[in-house]
C-alpha cells in the first residue's frame, strides 16, 4: 500500500469522492472483504460487494487474498494507498495557472502553486513508483510567530533575498545533464479551528524558481 496515491483520472476521482466508497476506503487501510465491512458501514453485504468492485475497477483497491467459504469465495481486498489527493490534472479545463498571475502578495497565486505542485509532483511520483525508482524532493516545514505585521514584512524581505542569492549561486543553466528543479515557498497564516477567512491584514509570501 502507498501512503499517498495523487488520482488525476476525472472518472477515479468521481469514484472516490462518492461519500459511501470513501469510507470504505478508509476502511480498507485494513483488509477486509464484503461481508466483515458491511456491518461496520451499515450496509448489505451485496451493496459492499457493488462498492468494493467499482472501486477495484478503477485502481483504487487491490485484490490481497480469496478464501473458499462454503460454496462462495470471499474476496478480500486492500486500498491502494492509506491516503489520497485528487490534482488538478483531474479538472484540466478548469486547473488554476500560475501564469495567469504573478503576484507574491495573492493567496489566489499561492494556491495556483500549490496546485501545480500537487500536479507535477503527483505525476512525477506516479512515474518514480511504475520505475521502482525514488523520487527525488525536499521540503521544509514550520512555523514562525510575529510579534507585528512589521516583523513579518521585515522577515519576508530577508528571505527573498537569502533565497535569490542561494538560487543565484548555484544555479547553472549552461550544465549539460543537469535537470531544472522547481522552488516553492509559502509563507500563510496558521488555520485555527475556529477559522472561516484569512484576516485582512494578513499577507502570504511565494516564490518560485521556474523550470
Amino acid at each position: 500500500m502507498l501512503s499517498v496515491a495523487v488520482i488525476d483520472d476525472p472518472a477515479v476521482a468521481e469514484v472516490a469522492l462518492d461519500p459511501t466508497r470513501a469510507r470504505l476506503l478508509a476502511a480498507l487501510a485494513t483488509p477486509g472483504s464484503a461481508t466483515t465491512l458491511a456491518a461496520g458501514l451499515g450496509l448489505t453485504r451485496q451493496q459492499v460487494n457493488y462498492h468494493l468492485r467499482t472501486l477495484e475497477a478503477h485502481g483504487l483497491a487491490t485484490l490481497v487474498d480469496e478464501r473458499r467459504k462454503g460454496n462462495m469465495t470471499e474476496r478480500v481486498l486492500e486500498a491502494s494507498a492509506a491516503s489520497y489527493v485528487i490534482s488538478p490534472g483531474a479538472l484540466p479545463a478548469v486547473a488554476p495557472d500560475p501564469e495567469r498571475l504573478r503576484d507574491q502578495l495573492s493567496a489566489q497565486w499561492m494556491l495556483a502553486l500549490g496546485a501545480r505542485l500537487v500536479h507535477e509532483v503527483g505525476t512525477l511520483l506516479t512515474g518514480a513508483q511504475s520505475a521502482g525508482q525514488r523520487l527525488a524532493t525536499f521540503a521544509v516545514d514550520g512555523t514562525v510567530r510575529f510579534a507585528s505585521a512589521a516583523d513579518r514584512a521585515a522577515f519576508a524581505d530577508e528571505l527573498g533575498t537569502a533565497l535569490t542569492d542561494l538560487m543565484a549561486r548555484y544555479d547553472s543553466p549552461d550544465a549539460t545533464g543537469g535537470r531544472d528543479h522547481r522552488l516553492v515557498v509559502a509563507l500563510h497564516p496558521v488555520l485555527k479551528p475556529t477559522d472561516t477567512a484569512v484576516p485582512q491584514d494578513d499577507t502570504a509570501l511565494t516564490a518560485t524558481k521556474e523550470s
